[in-house]
């Protein structure tokens, strides 16, 4: 992990979408705090190719709706985070607090980034389905042990999953689960394909997990890896995966 054991800010990142032609960006929280909540959103106020946020608020805290209150100004303020995957509660998502907190979302037309793993997919189908009108997004199609070639089990929870029509999905985090040193595009395509399949071009959101990925790639690796993928879809589909799905699913 040493290579991305520094700071990353911005002018970083521009320099790697000037040489990769991509627009903009969504900014997702890491730390468990409403301080990096702000700070990424002191970064997007002065960055404009930062084009949206996704912080992190107390979800179980019973005041949570003041939080939310507070924050509704924040016009690139999307959505939100909790770091489930780390968890220890396989159940953590149906914890009555923390679906009371989400009951709160909707009513500030707010998104929900749902990380998990994949032996949490399965309070993940039950969460969602508590929700049938809020936006909610998998990240990192929940992270398969790809390296260790776990497939069957999260592609039965990940469809069941999918049919569930509110919910989208990243393409992204997959080289991190893959091996960091002997990783080839071929491996990650069943799980491509997987989620192509279930989610279709409408509901598919193409994502870098940069700078997270640099421990295993360049991001120009994690794109060509997504771009070649889709190559075969029509350029209407192919826009929608690489950009447009998430400039309306954010409100971009």
């Amino acid at each position: 992990m040493s290579a991305i054991r520094r700071d990353f800010l911005p002018s970083d990142l521009e320099e790697v979408y000037e040489k990769n032609a991509i627009d903009g960006c969504v900014a997702v929280q890491a730390d468990q705090t409403l301080a990096e909540t702000d700070f990424l959103l002191e970064l997007a106020e002065e960055k404009d190719f930062i084009k949206g946020v996704v912080g992190w608020v107390d979800l179980r805290d019973k005041n949570v709706e003041a939080d939310l209150e507070k924050y509704r100004d924040y016009h690139k303020l999307k959505g939100w985070r909790h770091v489930v995957q780390e968890e220890a509660d396989h159940n953590f998502l149906l914890r009555s607090d923390f679906l009371r907190g989400i009951s709160y979302l909707k009513k500030y037309d707010y998104t929900y980034d749902i990380l998990v793993f994949p032996h949490q997919l399965g309070s993940v189908l039950e969460f969602v389905k508590h929700f049938p009108d809020q936006k909610f997004v998998i990240d990192h199609i929940a992270k398969p042990y790809i390296k260790d070639g776990f497939y069957q089990g999260w592609a039965v929870l990940m469809t069941e999953i999918a049919k569930h029509e509110n919910v989208y999905c990243k393409l992204s985090g997959m080289i991190t689960e893959a091996d960091y040193n002997s990783w080839k595009p071929e491996q990650l395509h069943p799980y491509i394909d997987l989620v192509l399949d279930v989610f279709g071009s409408k509901r598919i959101m193409f994502g870098s997990d940069w700078p997270v990925c640099l421990a295993a790639g360049k991001y120009e690796q994690v794109k060509s890896v997504i771009t070649d993928a889709i190559a075969e879809l029509n350029e209407q589909d192919q826009r929608m995966i690489m950009g447009r799905n998430a400039v309306a699913f954010y409100r971009l």
